[in-house]
């Protein structure tokens, strides 16, 4: 299959990569840094080449996702499914004390890119039909307290999911989210020292559910959200 993976220099978007590369997909990846692709290609090693490919684009912005998208089909050939996965956390306490930026910029990289991703991607999926795989979270599901932000962002992720998969249910797309608990990153970890990490699950097994609902094996769903 040919995929495009947002997110894809991030801790649960490296481990779908390399889960899709070692079964033999050809990959695009958007990156805001180049650092951060070398990082992952470096990482990756050689069995990346020719099958790995990335530009760097902000896919927040519709116009930037757009031209992302076009260039990732002429390399791609094609596009068979989407696992949008780019975003990011700020939970800066009680919505009154939070810096006034942290509500748009929550808007900005979870959901606005969702939708910007979403949007330039239909116009090819509707070639060849396909999956679209994005991510919500588990504790926007439960309130968000603390986190109202993204809370919002994610649950906005959830709406736009849940509407794409009734609108293209008759074209051949399937739009699924999965909802993560804590996910067991050097970040995390970093953040939360103490937590009982028992019950954290590893970036790997989710990037196993992924692959998943990118795959024709998941064919009879869409418009699910996933708990991992």
């Amino acid at each position: 299959m040919r995929i495009v993976v947002t997110g894809g220099t991030g801790a649960l978007g490296s481990a779908v990569v390399r889960l899709l590369l070692d079964r033999g997909h050809r990959l695009a990846v958007p990156y805001r840094g180049l650092p951060a692709w070398e990082t992952l290609t470096g990482r990756l090693g050689p069995s990346s080449t020719g099958a790995l490919w990335g530009q760097a684009a902000d896919m927040a912005d519709v116009a930037a996702a757009r031209g992302f998208m076009d260039a990732a089909l002429r390399h791609l050939g094609d596009l068979d499914g989407i696992a949008a996965i780019a975003g990011g956390y700020a939970g800066s306490g009680r919505l009154e004390a939070t810096p006034d930026s942290e509500w748009d910029e929550m808007l900005r990289i979870n959901l606005g890119s969702a939708h910007a991703t979403c949007r330039a991607a239909l116009p090819h999926l509707l070639h060849s039909g396909g999956s679209v795989v994005t991510v919500i979270s588990r504790s926007a599901e439960a309130g968000g307290a603390g986190s109202a932000a993204y809370a919002t962002a994610k649950m906005g992720v959830l709406a736009l999911t849940r509407a794409l998969a009734l609108e293209n249910r008759d074209r051949g797309i399937r739009f699924n989210a999965i909802s993560p608990g804590t996910i067991d990153t050097q970040a995390n970890r970093a953040a939360m020292p103490g937590a009982d990490r028992s019950r954290w699950t590893p970036a790997e097994a989710i990037a196993g559910v992924v692959a998943w609902l990118l795959s024709p094996a998941s064919a009879p769903i869409t418009g699910a959200v996933i708990p991992v």
